[in-house]
């Protein structure tokens, strides 16, 4: 989950920058490989709630947002977009719960590219939805037997909320400066959770259930956001969304690393045309956007 804001071209080197964004998502990809160990007894919605609550109670402690200096108009959008990260974080849990988390990111990861490619600059830019389709094809497998439709699903409507996400994301950073969108947003997105995740967790909870999903919050997404503010201060937005669509990539090595989801050779082709599909997305891109 990245949030992406427009920034100047920088002369430094990009290294430290390159190596931030690579950090931010491999971050990213353990606090979801992390999650999933709680998923069995809090339930993925459950693990949710509670990873983004602590992380609305951190940024708002350190962010310390005034609302009252916005437009009724500006915290709409933040509001929309805090229901929509709430509901693209649910879903993705309830999809990496029943599907190889590569698969579920890279699934997720067409809506991101579908908005990239409706902002694409020329005819190459419809070359991207059908490679990307044949790496989904070949992540999922369906010669080996019936897929986890119920997964699909999740994946799919996961796709359509990480679209809606990248579209207000850039809305809301647009007419609310710094950090105080991103906090104002993670509230309402922890409100959002938990209404369906509290009543799932709360009775199986414990106290050291309570810390550790402080340091799931600060590995999702308090820390990757810090990282990537960092990275977009030394590089434009076009580079960054580039490195982006490494995200794939990466979940594919965490799963199997942390996992121990070993993926078949199709698989690696899989992660490899989605991947091509998300780079051209981005490079075709009239603008940088922010995905998760």
């Amino acid at each position: 989950m990245t949030v992406l804001t427009p920034a100047p071209p920088r002369t430094a080197s990009p290294a430290p920058a390159v190596a931030l964004t690579l950090g931010s998502m491999s971050l990213v990809q353990v606090g979801l490989a992390a999650s999933t160990s709680f998923f069995d007894r809090l339930t993925p919605a459950g693990t949710t709630w509670l990873r983004l609550s602590w992380a609305a109670v951190i940024l708002l402690i350190v962010v310390r947002p005034k609302p009252w200096r916005h437009s009724p108009r500006d915290l709409a959008g933040v509001a929309a977009l805090g229901a929509v990260s709430a509901g693209m974080t649910l879903l993705f849990a309830e999809a990496a719960s029943r599907l190889p988390i590569a698969a579920a990111v890279a699934i997720g990861f067409l809506g991101p590219l579908g908005v990239g490619v409706m902002r694409r600059a020329g005819k190459w830019g419809l070359l991207w939805p059908p490679v990307a389709f044949g790496g989904v094809v070949l992540l999922t497998e369906p010669w080996h037997g019936p897929v986890n439709v119920p997964g699909l699903a999740f994946a799919v409507a996961n796709a359509f909320c990480w679209a809606g996400y990248v579209l207000l994301t850039q809305k809301v950073a647009d007419k609310v400066p710094g950090l105080s969108g991103l906090a104002m947003s993670m509230t309402v997105s922890a409100l959002v959770a938990t209404a369906v995740g509290a009543s799932q967790a709360l009775p199986r909870m414990d106290f050291r259930d309570l810390y550790l999903g402080a340091a799931l919050a600060l590995l999702i997404p308090v820390l990757p956001y810090a990282m990537e503010m960092l990275a977009l201060r030394r590089i434009a937005v076009g580079a960054f969304g580039t490195l982006l669509s490494l995200e794939p990539a990466i979940a594919l090595v965490i799963g199997w690393v942390a996992l121990h989801q070993v993926p078949a050779v199709w698989q690696f082709t899989g992660i490899g045309l989605v991947t091509i599909a998300a780079i051209g997305a981005a490079r075709a891109g009239r603008r940088g956007t922010g995905v998760g």
